[in-house]
């Protein structure tokens, strides 16, 4: 894989551009009552990101002065993201999420707290930062993807091809960091491996409740074009390095769609 240019990258990094977004044309296509229940759900996660830097703040990835430099720039583009699509949904009629971002669920709270162990005590830790990131930032811009699809809203698709390539250009940073930090390094394959297998869950849980994330995965990804975007992202995740057999959205889809596989998951 090609070697991502830091300086190009960040030529290009500024807030979403809203120029010519018809807000006020917005409440005159009416919304599914599930759309907006995604699109809170996303608005919520994308403006959690303060919450995540915060965290990663306190592993090694900031000694990497080109991931440092990425995350700047990333955090500055996600936050622009979920203000956008707070001001959509107000020009909808609808109220965005708002909560105080240092008040952590329990969970999330002890999250950080072995993050940030592991963070200083494996020098490998970046490659798990950035397979992760890498896995989000897919399923992310193909959640857009698949809420344009099922949305039919002519603002909102504007709006949301826009924060697409956003993600697109996350990813392919994500991605590519990823790639050459596993392929390097059997270590860090085998321990970014495990910990994707055991501790993975889709974007927004730990944040927004259980029943929030499966309503949004099986109602974006669990119909026939769902499944078909689920397996894009898990091909190209099982292209890393010690990926290949790895099971990712479509097996989280056949959990969330069997209680019974949930319970045994957990176990």
């Amino acid at each position: 894989m090609g070697a991502i240019d830091l300086d190009s990258w960040t030529t290009r990094s500024r807030a979403l551009d809203l120029t010519g977004i018809a807000w006020d044309e917005i409440a005159a296509t009416p919304l599914l009552p599930e759309a907006i229940r995604a699109l809170r759900y996303m608005q919520d996660i994308e403006s959690h990101t303060v919450v995540y830097v915060r965290t990663v703040l306190a592993t090694r990835v900031i000694d990497d002065p080109a991931v440092a430099h990425f995350l700047a720039c990333w955090f500055y583009e996600e936050m622009a993201h979920g203000r956008a699509l707070g001001r959509f949904l107000q020009a909808a009629g609808h109220e965005p999420i708002a909560r105080a971002r240092s008040r952590l669920p329990l969970r999330e709270r002890a999250e950080q707290v072995v993050t940030a162990f592991l963070g200083h005590a494996w020098r490998e830790f970046v490659a798990v930062h950035m397979t992760w990131g890498a896995i989000n930032e897919l399923t992310t811009l193909h959640g857009y993807q698949r809420l344009i699809d099922v949305a039919q809203h002519p603002v909102l698709t504007e709006l949301l091809r826009r924060i697409i390539r956003d993600e697109a250009r996350h990813f392919d940073f994500y991605y590519h960091q990823a790639a050459r930090r596993l392929a390097r390094s059997p270590g860090a394959r085998r321990v970014t491996r495990l910990l994707v297998d055991r501790f993975w869950r889709p974007v927004g849980a730990g944040v927004q409740p259980d029943q929030e994330v499966r309503f949004l995965a099986e109602w974006l990804f669990a119909d026939d074009a769902g499944r078909n975007a689920a397996r894009r992202i898990d091909a190209a995740i099982r292209r890393l390095p010690g990926f290949a057999d790895a099971e990712l959205i479509e097996a989280y889809l056949d959990a969330a769609a069997d209680p019974e596989a949930r319970r045994r998951a957990r176990a």
